[in-house]
């Protein structure tokens, strides 16, 4: 599997189509100045840049892995965008998210995933729940399954719930070595008969270096907001360590899946 660096484009956003009020975080189509529609991610929404930095690393782990994530690029927002718009609650989003966002290429005419209707394989089941165990993705159950069919294939989107110790970064890295316990809610965990397959295959691709090449995407200003880091480098070398020492114990976490698709099989 070829796996370059990843490199992320930056784009201008130009219109604002439309929110998605199913998204908590109330993201919305809008476009951008290469012509394309982009699901755009907002620094200012809930769990500011947290949120955004998680969307990214879990994209880009996926794309490195094999899986299908829409292109992801940096979405700059012009503090002029939001002076028109009608809405109060979407105009002091706007305010507050202007600068440097996240926007996920849209998927026009998707579906969304839903597990009666459609049949996934052991071996796709297996890679999706181990890498939501790596990245403790609390976000890919039957109520909201964030997966998408697009031309007759799986998707992954929205991993702004991931890696939700950063919010604090409390016993970091204590939890970086614990098993991922609400695994057991997970939508495909009953299909993933193949962890241990996928547990050999994926510890050989997300090395240190691949690992290191996604967290240098994160932007300096990121880093740096409500951070307890010193620096941007500081704080990327604690993602660094929490996700190397994570795949390096990754057999808890596989311990962990496989105990509950058991219980639930």
């Amino acid at each position: 599997m070829s796996n370059p660096d990843p490199q992320l484009r930056t784009v201008n956003v130009t219109r604002y189509v439309t929110p998605l009020r199913e998204g908590g975080s109330l993201p919305a189509i809008a476009e951008a100045d290469d012509g394309f529609l982009y699901v755009l991610k907002f620094r200012g929404a809930g769990q500011g840049v947290k949120s955004l930095i998680a969307e990214l690393v879990g994209c880009e782990l996926a794309r490195a892995v094999g899986l299908r994530v829409p292109e992801v690029v940096f979405a700059n927002l012009d503090e002029a965008f939001g002076r028109t718009e009608p809405d109060e609650e979407i105009q002091d989003l706007l305010k507050a998210s202007v600068g440097l966002n996240l926007a996920l290429h849209y998927l026009s005419g998707s579906l969304t995933f839903d597990p009666a209707v459609t049949a996934i394989g052991a071996r796709l089941a297996s890679q999706i729940v181990w890498l939501d165990s790596l990245l403790l993705n609390v976000d890919r159950t039957c109520r909201n399954t964030n997966m998408l069919l697009w031309h007759k294939e799986l998707w992954l989107i929205d991993h702004g719930a991931a890696l939700y110790f950063h919010h604090s970064w409390q016993n970091w890295e204590g939890k970086a070595t614990q098993p991922f316990i609400q695994v057991k809610d997970h939508v495909l965990l009953p299909q993933a008969t193949e962890l241990d397959i996928v547990n050999t295959a994926f510890r050989a691709i997300l090395t240190p270096e691949r690992i290191r090449s996604v967290i240098s995407l994160i932007p300096d200003g990121w880093l740096m907001t409500d951070a307890p880091f010193i620096s941007p480098g500081e704080h990327r070398k604690a993602y660094q360590k929490f996700l190397d020492a994570r795949i390096a114990n990754s057999d808890f976490f596989v311990k962990e899946a496989k105990h509950a698709r058991e219980s639930i099989v």
